[in-house]
């Protein structure tokens, strides 16, 4: 198992968050993973400590914990035991934001061939692209909605789920627990 990087301790300051703007998070993945989940872009929480989805509130602890994907919740510095679960995280853009909606349309899809390169290279059985949106854009498929989808993608079952930023207020947390579920339950 890669050892975890090392992350600052404690709360960043606003000058600390400014500073990870651009800043990227390696891609947390390992051969034969049985999902990989495909993030938007990671946030500057996320560029100060090194960790994808590293704010400790950020809802993917819950949700990958409440969906079964994880035998406990676990927190943004423990993501290398999601490579124990079978798990890796990517991202489409691997730049640090504030928010998703700075990255432009051409990024998003700028991601996708650097995206199929890795699922070529370690091969996970389903990926999960988090953000429909965000999938719309990079697949070219403007009517695609959360769940699983009708291709695959080299070989790997395809889904979407919804983004669990907290910023995406369509989905509260039962719900996302349920979108996530469907995936654990038809992997």
């Amino acid at each position: 198992m890669p050892s975890e990087p090392s992350a600052p301790s404690g709360r960043p300051t606003r000058g600390e968050l400014a500073a990870a703007h651009g800043r990227e998070v390696p891609d947390l993945v390992a051969p034969d993973l049985r999902l990989l989940l495909v993030g938007i872009n990671p946030s500057l929480w996320a560029g100060w400590s090194g960790h994808h989805f590293g704010r400790p509130s950020n809802r993917l602890w819950q949700t990958l914990h409440e969906a079964g994907l994880t035998p406990r919740r676990l927190r943004p510095e423990e993501s290398a035991e999601l490579l124990v679960a079978g798990i890796g995280i990517t991202n489409l853009v691997n730049r640090a934001t504030a928010r998703a909606d700075e990255l432009t349309d051409d990024e998003i899809r700028a991601g996708l061939p650097r995206l199929r390169a890795l699922v070529d290279r370690v091969r996970p059985r389903t990926v999960a692209v988090l953000g429909v949106t965000a999938y719309r854009v990079a697949f070219a498929r403007p009517r695609a909605v959360v769940g699983r989808q009708p291709e695959t993608l080299d070989g790997a079952q395809l889904w979407v789920l919804p983004n669990p930023s907290g910023l995406n207020a369509h989905y509260q947390q039962p719900a996302l627990t349920a979108a996530y579920a469907a995936l654990a339950d038809r992997r």
